[in-house]
C-alpha cells in the first residue's frame, strides 16, 4: 500500500495510504451491481403498474436518476463514500488535506465518461499507475485522490521498541502504568506526531506528569517520547 503526503492549509504535512488498485476496481464492481440491482427492480416496478405506454419512459428517466447519478450523489452525502468505497474502506478525498465541495465530486463524476464509459476502465488504471498518488483523469481535474481507510499495521505500532543496551532511563515512575496504558499513549503519540496535532502531546504530557507524580522541564513532544522510551526498557529489563 503506497504512501504519499498532503500539504495541509497549515503546512502540516499527512501521511496517507493510496487505495490499491484492487480496492478500488472491487469498490467499482459492488457500486456496479448495486446500481443494476436498482435498475433491475425500477423496471420491475413499473412493469406491475400497468402505466400507459406513453408515461412509461418519461417516468422510467425520472426513477432512474438516482442510478445515474449515483457515485456524484452518494460521495457528496456521505463524505466521499459509495456503498462500494464504504466496503472497501476506502474514500475520496482532496490532495491538500480539505474536504471535497460538490464541484469536486461532480468533475470526477462527469469525467468518469473518459476514465470508465469510453475506455472500459483502462484510462483510470493506466492514469492511477503512473501518476503514483492515486489519480485517476477525473482526480486530476477535480483535485482529488482515493485514499484507503484500512488500518496499516507494522513493528513500529506495537509497543515493544529495540532499546540500545547502553540506555539510561530517566523516569523509573513510568512502571505505575500498564501495558494497555502504554499502548494507547504511544497510539496518540504516533497519532498526533503523524498528523502534527500538536495539543494531543500537550495533553498526554499533562496527565503523565499528574499520573506519574514528578515534574520535569522537557519539552512536552521530547518527554513522552522519554516514557515511552523508559517504560520499554523497565519491561524488558524485569
Amino acid at each position: 500500500m503506497d504512501e504519499f503526503q498532503i500539504e495541509t492549509a497549515q503546512n502540516v504535512g499527512i501521511n496517507q495510504n493510496v487505495a490499491s488498485i484492487g480496492d478500488r476496481m472491487f469498490g467499482y464492481l459492488i457500486d456496479s451491481a448495486v446500481i443494476l440491482l436498482y435498475s433491475i427492480s425500477a423496471i420491475l416496478l413499473l412493469t406491475t403498474l400497468n402505466l400507459d405506454p406513453g408515461d412509461t419512459w418519461a417516468i422510467y428517466l425520472l426513477v432512474s436518476l438516482p442510478a445515474f447519478l449515483y457515485y456524484v450523489l452518494l460521495e457528496t452525502f456521505f463524505d466521499g463514500k459509495t456503498i462500494g468505497k464504504m466496503l472497501m474502506k476506502t474514500r475520496v478525498v482532496k490532495l491538500d488535506g480539505s474536504k471535497p465541495s460538490f464541484a469536486n465530486y461532480f468533475v470526477r463524476w462527469i469525467l468518469r465518461i473518459v476514465d470508465v464509459a469510453l475506455t472500459s476502465g483502462g484510462g483510470a488504471v493506466v492514469t492511477i499507475l503512473l501518476k503514483g498518488n492515486g489519480q485517476r483523469i477525473g482526480d486530476i481535474a477535480a483535485g482529488t485522490t482515493v485514499i484507503s481507510e484500512k488500518e496499516k499495521l507494522t513493528i513500529e505500532d506495537t509497543l515493544i521498541k529495540d532499546i540500545p543496551l547502553d540506555y539510561v532511563p530517566v523516569y523509573s515512575q513510568v512502571t505505575v502504568l500498564n501495558d494497555s496504558d502504554m499502548q494507547t499513549i504511544k497510539n496518540l503519540y504516533d497519532d498526533a506526531i503523524r498528523n502534527g496535532n500538536h495539543n494531543v502531546i500537550v495533553n498526554l504530557h499533562y496527565r503523565l506528569l499528574k499520573v506519574m507524580a514528578i515534574e520535569t522541564t522537557e519539552k512536552p513532544i521530547d518527554f513522552v517520547a522519554k516514557v515511552i522510551k523508559d517504560y520499554n526498557y523497565y519491561t524488558q529489563n524485569m
